[in-house]
């Protein structure tokens, strides 16, 4: 290498790519495709039904498909970018995805679509993976933070959006629109990828780990299949429990391996490093109780205030609006450089789980309580995530930020999931117990319901659970909080 080569590299390390920017615009365009497509499936579920003949256990595995195999997949496809680059596997994310849209949209029966939704979720995972992988290969290490909260404010506006524009597009045309729209961005996309992106890998050229892609591909699709079937078969039915020991002896063979093996997937040692598991112990509390807490306040949003589905949506919005301009702005990276990771982490903690609070004592009381709620979430969201996404990507070697992307996809994942299903059991025994009837659901025991003054007890019934379970969901948030920032702390001694 020359001398010129050289100090153009050196300079590339310090500054980033000259189009970092650009491209961070492109790369967040195609996350946000794969982030709608976890939520916007749910407004056209009356269409489905209507125009496929969907049956209930169809329309749950059109939703479950494309999570299930998102989230089994995420270490793995990691681990793939890693190994044979980042821009082979962005590009083939973005391909995959986009033929998984276009087999979805002109899908005639339930079973082709589910079968297209298994494959956006192939190309999901991958997709997920690099995007994240890339930012922190383009950027240099002082912008890391501003680049990842951009990054992670993407995701926020996509879970916002995506019944908005369901909704939109199913007003407007018939419901395989709603997976059309991605063709137009995913060409767009693969332009851009081609043409910007730089090529990254691990130079090392480790040997793939095949067995340890394979375990953890099963043992994760097995426990998020058992944590979102828990809540409709009953967590002790055979079916919950037997997924569940799958996932647990799977998973635990998993670890194991990688103990074992010279070449591992997942390097076990990276446990290690407090920043990492501080980082990992946050995260899943976090999503653990905000994906279960904002789940439920958009029945309370409908079935309780009697809000629409597009009216619910537009009353959630404050929270992704807040995350986005706070960390489009730069405001929320300058916040965590002046306050150190620790203390931002648990700032950020404390100020969810008040908004949770202020959700659960204040909801009855109509919107603006539940708008102050969503204020509070919204800015520790913007402070809270990219700081521990932060921590954890670099406590691991930038060779294997493919995997640390991974990393931090699958604990979302793992804690959003077992958050709904949690926080929802919560919610369901506090309103069984408070209204002994047949029905187990709100719109259940409205319809049996005899004169308008059972009616009211059963959605006081509903607002009295909703409130167990955000507070729940405080709770865990804060111990989140409390957990990751000691242990970040700790790190941080350790380094000095």
């Amino acid at each position: 290498m020359t001398t010129s080569s050289q100090e153009q590299k050196a300079a590339s390390t310090v500054q980033g790519h000259p189009q970092r920017w650009l491209i961070l615009g492109v790369i967040s365009l195609a996350q946000l495709t794969v982030v709608l497509d976890n939520t916007v499936l749910n407004v056209a579920i009356p269409s489905l039904t209507g125009e496929l003949g969907a049956a209930t256990s169809d329309i749950q595995w059109m939703i479950n498909a494309y999570s299930l195999v998102q989230s089994g997949l995420l270490l793995t496809a990691g681990s793939a970018a890693d190994r044979y680059g980042r821009k082979k596997m962005l590009a083939t994310g973005l391909a995959l995805f986009g033929l998984g849209s276009l087999a979805a949209g002109l899908a005639e029966t339930t079973g082709q679509l589910i079968a297209a939704r298994a494959g956006m979720g192939v190309g999901g995972a991958l997709l997920l993976t690099t995007t994240l992988a890339v930012v922190m290969q383009i950027f240099a290490p002082a912008e890391h933070a501003k680049a990842i909260g951009i990054w992670s404010a993407v995701s926020a506006l996509g879970f916002a959006c995506g019944p908005l524009i369901g909704g939109f597009v199913l007003d407007h045309f018939w419901w395989g629109a709603i997976f059309l729209i991605n063709l137009p961005v995913v060409a767009l996309g693969l332009v851009a990828v081609v043409t910007l992106v730089p090529e990254s890998k691990d130079r090392r050229g480790d040997r793939p780990d095949l067995l340890g892609a394979v375990l953890s591909t099963i043992g994760m699709a097995a426990l998020v299949y058992a944590i979102i079937s828990g809540p409709e078969h009953g967590w002790s039915s055979g079916r919950v429990l037997a997924t569940a020991a799958v996932a647990v002896g799977v998973l635990g063979l998993f670890a194991y391996w990688e103990s074992r093996v010279p070449y591992p997937m997942l390097d076990l040692q990276f446990f290690r490093d407090l920043r990492f598991t501080g980082a990992v112990a946050g995260l899943v509390l976090i999503t653990f109780g905000m994906g279960g807490a904002l789940f439920l306040l958009t029945q309370h949003l409908q079935f309780v205030l009697g809000y629409g589905p597009l009216e619910a949506g537009l009353r959630t919005a404050p929270l992704a609006l807040t995350v986005v301009l706070l960390n489009f702005s730069g405001v929320a990276a300058k916040w965590l450089a002046r306050l150190g990771t620790p203390v931002a982490v648990l700032l950020s903690m404390v100020l969810m789980a008040a908004g949770l609070v202020c959700i659960a004592t204040m909801a009855g009381q109509g919107y603006a309580g539940t708008l102050l709620g969503l204020l509070l979430i919204g800015v520790g969201c913007a402070l809270g995530n990219p700081a521990m996404a932060h921590a954890l990507m670099s406590a691991i070697p930038a060779a294997k930020a493919g995997v640390g992307a991974g990393v931090n996809g699958t604990l979302a994942e793992f804690g959003n999931g077992l958050g709904v299903a949690v926080l929802g059991a919560v919610l369901n025994s506090r309103f069984a117990a408070l209204v002994p009837v047949a029905a187990t659901s709100l719109p259940g025991a409205l319809a049996t319901a005899e004169g308008e003054a059972e009616r009211e007890r059963v959605i006081d019934a509903y607002s009295s659970g909703l409130e167990s379970s955000q507070l729940v969901g405080a709770v865990a948030v804060l111990l989140g909080g409390v957990v990751a920032a000691v242990l970040l702390r700790r790190a941080e001694k350790l380094a000095v």
